[in-house]
């Protein structure tokens, strides 16, 4: 019989175990180690465990255009909605679907919801409209005769206040430069030569847009009995007007106050903004929006930019209006194109909502805030207190069933049992600053039935070691050729679950996510700690004296499973042949 090469391993055999398994201690230790130097020692918690609002928004199509509400464009909306939620440093909002025509925005404690109800409340389509006129939010009154010309204000018609919004390219002028307010539609001009100084001259032609346009008259009526004041008349001001039409709106001055605004055919809408934010410009030491738009966008800003800078005030205005509001109405002095930048009364908060906005404000529906909700955590923290008492009795009988049943083994598995939770908590730790993962009760749900999964693959392999006693080998012997076909077991295993979580993910929105993602990372880690951690350790037990020599209490007692004796070969003897029976 040839002897065995030197240095050759038994079938499924491990050659240095205690490097591997010091290699996976170091990567515990690591992991451990990166969570409490980010501070992040806890996992961050969802909705339902930590508390917070839930916003619930129904879609609106225009009269005639119901069947814009469709899967496409709902979509497209939830898609916005979150990037404007998570603009606000939100990154465990959830925003979803509900039936055809809702949407469910959850935002988790912590968060300022008053900032977020408005951001997210604002949901619809997005006009750059050039201004016609500007007057004060109360509804027009006749001049008495020979008053003198001036705006309702009480400032001349051509004079603009101070700290208000003005439109430039990037390299602007320090200067601000106000919102000019003139009178409801247009001023009387001055007499002619001659004529008394009180004599009122008739109307002239309708206010002209500034592509020659005149402004219906109808909606110069609408617009001088437009009162901003009344929360009813500024919520249906321009409502139904088509972004080619001109319409009225109201907006905020620069100390809060209503205005209300007469505006022309919308000329750059908020698909054509690429990005917006807001930022402090360390040169004037003032918060300005900076704006870059699209190739289509940046022709279509340069052409109406052109247009208003040649205009007198307040028609060298823009209007940005979303929802129907007038949100900002910077002056135009020079013709922008790719980038711009209003600068005005902004604080950082104001600058960096309208950026927020701006970003992510061009809507493909309409929606009204239907409710918004606070959830406390009183509930959910219930629901976590059963959860982990279920959780607990399910480990403690796991636990007994393996001392009774494996004796000695069950401190391989326990130990396992701990390297696998250390990492399992230690991820999710991580994981919330960086992916934005939220534990919430079905995530938690899927980390206890993770602990059947790691416990079945410990037996698996404990089963495989006993069988091997049971043919009349050794431990050593045994451990080494009972993990290759345990080994198979349990990725087959572990791949079955992983790929039920990964379709489980991919199907499903919201919270059953979290289940999902918990069980498919717990699977991958069941991987990871069976093959360098469980393995490693048993075989470096099974060198040890208390288990080589299957002690009682080992688990490994070959007596008590029922082995075989050791196979050996024996000679057969032969009877000598007698020399008279021959």
């Amino acid at each position: 019989m040839a002897a065995p090469k030197k240095g050759r391993k038994a079938p499924g055999g491990q050659g240095k175990p205690g490097r591997t398994l010091a290699l996976m201690l170091i990567v515990m230790a690591g992991l451990v180690g990166g969570m409490f130097w980010s501070g992040e020692t806890t996992p961050r918690l969802g909705i339902d465990l930590a508390g917070g609002t839930t916003i619930t928004l129904k879609a609106e199509a225009e009269p005639g255009k119901e069947s814009a509400v469709n899967e496409t464009n709902m979509a497209t909306a939830v898609g916005i909605i979150e990037r404007r939620v998570n603009g606000l440093g939100v990154s465990e909002a959830e925003v979803q679907t509900q039936g055809k025509e809702n949407i469910i925005v959850n935002i988790p404690k912590g968060t300022d919801s008053e900032q977020a109800q408005k951001q997210v409340g604002t949901t619809a389509q997005l006009f750059f409209r050039p201004v016609l006129n500007v007057a004060p939010a109360g509804p027009a009154t006749p001049e008495p005769a020979g008053s003198p010309s001036a705006s309702p204000s009480g400032k001349p018609a051509d004079k603009a206040t101070d700290g208000e919004d003005k439109a430039t390219a990037p390299s602007s002028s320090p200067t601000t430069q106000g919102r000019a307010v003139t009178e409801a539609l247009k001023a009387p001009s001055p007499a002619p030569s001659g004529a008394p100084a009180d004599q009122p001259k008739a109307p002239e032609n309708p206010v002209p847009t500034p592509s020659g346009a005149a402004a219906d008259p109808e909606l110069e009526k609408q617009f001088a009995a437009l009162n901003c004041l009344d929360p009813k008349a500024r919520a249906n001001a321009g409502k139904g007007a088509k972004p080619e039409q001109a319409t009225v709106a109201c907006g905020k001055n620069s100390v809060g106050g209503w205005e209300k605004y007469l505006l022309g055919p919308a000329e750059v809408d908020g698909k054509d903004v690429d990005d917006a934010k807001g930022v402090l410009d360390p040169q004037r030491g003032i918060w300005i929006v900076q704006m870059d738009f699209t190739g289509a966008g940046s022709k279509k800003f340069a052409k109406i930019t052109g247009k208003l800078s040649q205009q007198p005030s307040p028609m060298n205005q823009f209007a940005i209006v979303l929802d129907g509001e007038v949100v900002s109405a910077p002056q135009v002095n020079q013709t922008l194109s790719a980038s711009a930048e209003i600068s005005g009364s902004f604080n950082q908060q104001s600058a960096q909502d309208l950026g927020n906005i701006l970003s992510y404000g061009a809507l493909p529906l309409s929606f009204d805030q239907q409710s918004v909700t606070t959830v406390t955590a009183a509930l959910g923290g219930e629901q976590l207190k059963a959860g982990l008492i279920a959780g607990a009795i399910g480990l403690a009988l796991v636990v007994v069933y393996l001392v009774v049943y494996y004796r000695g083994l069950s401190i391989v598995a326990l130990l396992s049992l701990l390297a696998s939770a250390i990492l399992t908590y230690a991820l999710m730790s991580l994981l919330g600053p960086a992916i934005g993962f939220a534990l919430n009760l079905p995530a938690v749900c899927g980390a206890i039935v993770a602990i059947g999964i790691t416990a079945d693959s410990f037996i698996v392999y404990f089963e495989r070691i006993r069988d091997e006693i049971r043919e009349g080998r050794t431990l050593r012997p045994a451990v080494e050729r009972a993990w290759p076909r345990a080994r198979r077991t349990i990725l087959v295993s572990d791949f079955v679950s992983f790929l039920a979580a990964a379709v489980l993910f991919i199907v499903t929105v919201g919270k059953v996510q979290g289940f999902a993602f918990t069980l498919g990372l717990t699977t991958l880690l069941d991987v990871v700690v069976v093959f360098f951690f469980t393995k490693p350790l048993m075989t470096l037990l099974a060198r040890t004296k208390f288990f080589a020599s299957g002690h009682p209490w080992s688990g490994l007692d070959p007596k008590r499973l029922g082995a075989k004796p050791p196979l050996r070969r024996s000679r057969r003897v032969s009877a000598p042949v007698n020399p008279k029976e021959a």
